[in-house]
This record gives structure tokens, C-alpha cells and sequence, in this order.
């Protein structure tokens, strides 16, 4: 039996997330006698930002397959010669059904498929659009089914805008989604919110390692621990498939009134971002905590 999980369940299971965090601070502010006066790095430790990442790497993939999958199909119906793309390994078993001008498409990824990207992926996801690909703008549905990525479990819907060419000339997928992720120890980290992703390299070569996207949004992470962050992208992150890391760009990260930005790097190849805290204190992290 297919398990697809609503946006307002998911909601709620964040909302719990939140609710908990409000309660321990109201809890911890009820006398302003013995009031706790937490410092910068408790209030948003790089330890937790490297999680965060994690989590922000797991909603961009998933959502990466959908965008592939859909620039796919639309190619091989708009140009006269085949077209295929050799991103989806052949370890995916993809089904596609066509009703009442829909279609739906099946990527089964078994119990263990390795992406070219080095990711481990596994249960199913389920995409549906519209029959007309020409259309300037079309949406993807997409819903998971006992899903993992890298033995992450990961519940969770997402609503893909798709615009065949934004004000650049390139193709764009504005991405609402919310998504639960379970990690073999029991913990839990849940994503919510905006992602637009421009493809502005390598679209319609077929091969997955020239592209390269510009990805911009707004979300909000509910840590393992249970703190809530709003991320916010200042300048667009770019991303290069040829690289498992965010190459550059900067993000704002803000927590309990504290804003710290992240800085992803001047293009390299590298896991390494700096934090600017609040207070002005910088500390060099390490993105992207999938290790192979």
C-alpha cells in the first residue's frame, strides 16, 4: 500500500518540533533573576549548520530527479533527434502511466541505487505533471514512498513550478516542499520551505557531470535537537553535479534573534565554508557530512 504523506501531517510533525523549542525557552524565561544567557555559539552551533547542510543536500537531490526527469521528457518530445539522460543509473526501474492528461511516473531505486553523484538511494518516488511538455510552465508533483538516501529515512511532498525559460533564457524549478528526515540513531531533522533552482549549464547535453544550477530560496530547519533556523540564500548558491559541495555563495542563518552568514567558498571543490557569527566571530566548518 503506497504511504504518501500529506503536507499537513508534516506540517504538524514540525509544528511539534517548534512547539517543544517555544516551551523550553519560555520555560527557561520564566524568572529574569536566573535568566540563562546563552552565547553565540550555543545559540547556533556549526556542528548543528553541518547537519543542517546534510539535510539541505538530501530535499536539493530529490528534488534534482524530479527537474531531471521532467527536462527528459520534455527534450525527447520537443526535438527531433533522441534524447536521453544518463543522470538515473540503471539500478532505477522507471514506470509511466498516461490518464486523463496526466502523467504519472514510478522511479523505483530498490533497496540500494547509487546515483552518479555517489548518494545511496532506495523505496520509490512518484512524480506527476501534465501531458503537454511545449507548455512555457508546468507542475510536478512529487511523493515519496519508503524512501531513503544514504540509509536516511525521508518522508515528505513537494510541489515542482517549472518554467522552460526564466528572464535568463534557462530553465527554472521553483520547488514548495516539506520533507522529514530519520536517521538510523532514531534522530529526526524536518525541512519546510522555497527553493528555485536555474539550470544554466549543461542543459540538453545529456550528460549529468557538465551541469551546473544557481539556487536561491528561503527555508526554515528544525534540527535533531530540536532548534529551529531560518535559512536564507543572499547570494546564489552555485552548484556544480561534478562536485558533491556547494562551490559558492552565501546564506543567512538566523536563530532566536542571532544571524550568522555562511559563506560556501570562491568556487573550489571543497568542503569548507566560513561562519560569521553575530558578534562577528568567524569559524571555518565543513559542509556536507555524507562522508565516502
Amino acid at each position: 500500500m503506497k504511504k504518501r504523506l500529506k503536507l499537513t501531517h508534516l506540517t504538524g510533525i514540525a509544528s511539534l518540533f517548534t512547539g517543544a523549542l517555544l516551551l523550553g525557552f519560555v520555560s527557561c524565561s520564566k524568572d529574569d533573576s536566573n535568566e540563562e544567557v546563552l552565547t553565540t555559539a550555543e545559540v547556533m552551533s556549526a556542528t548543528e549548520l553541518q547537519f543542517s547542510d546534510e539535510t539541505d543536500l538530501i530535499a536539493d537531490e530529490i528534488m534534482g530527479i524530479a527537474e531531471d526527469v521532467y527536462a527528459t521528457e520534455e527534450i525527447a518530445s520537443t526535438s527531433k533527434g533522441d534524447y536521453s539522460s544518463d543522470y538515473l543509473p540503471d539500478c532505477v526501474t522507471v514506470t509511466v502511466t498516461l490518464e486523463k492528461g496526466m502523467r504519472a511516473v514510478t522511479l523505483d531505486f530498490g533497496e540500494r541505487c547509487e546515483l552518479p553523484t555517489g548518494n545511496v538511494l532506495g523505496g520509490r518516488v512518484y512524480l506527476s505533471y501534465a501531458l503537454d511538455l511545449a507548455a512555457a510552465s508546468n507542475s510536478v508533483e512529487l511523493t515519496l514512498e519508503d524512501f531513503t538516501f544514504n540509509d536516511v529515512s525521508v518522508e515528505g511532498d513537494a510541489t515542482i513550478v517549472r518554467v522552460r525559460s526564466n528572464e535568463n533564457g534557462n530553465p527554472q524549478g521553483t520547488a514548495n516542499a516539506i520533507f522529514v528526515a530519520t536517521w538510523p540513531n532514531g534522530e529526526t531533522a524536518s525541512f519546510t520551505g522555497t527553493r528555485t533552482r536555474e539550470w544554466i549549464e549543461g542543459f540538453g547535453t545529456g550528460f549529468w557531470g557538465d551541469n551546473v544550477f544557481l539556487i536561491t530560496g528561503k527555508r526554515t530547519y528544525v534540527s535533531r535537537a530540536g532548534n529551529e533556523f531560518v535559512k536564507e540564500v543572499i547570494a546564489p548558491l552555485r552548484r556544480e553535479l561534478s562536485c558533491r559541495f556547494i562551490v559558492s555563495g552565501i546564506m543567512d542563518i538566523s536563530r532566536l534573534g542571532n544571524t550568522a552568514r555562511l559563506d560556501f567558498g570562491d568556487g573550489s571543490c571543497d568542503a569548507k565554508g566560513v561562519l560569521t557569527y553575530a558578534d562577528g566571530s568567524e569559524e571555518e566548518m565543513y559542509l556536507r557530512r555524507f562522508r565516502k
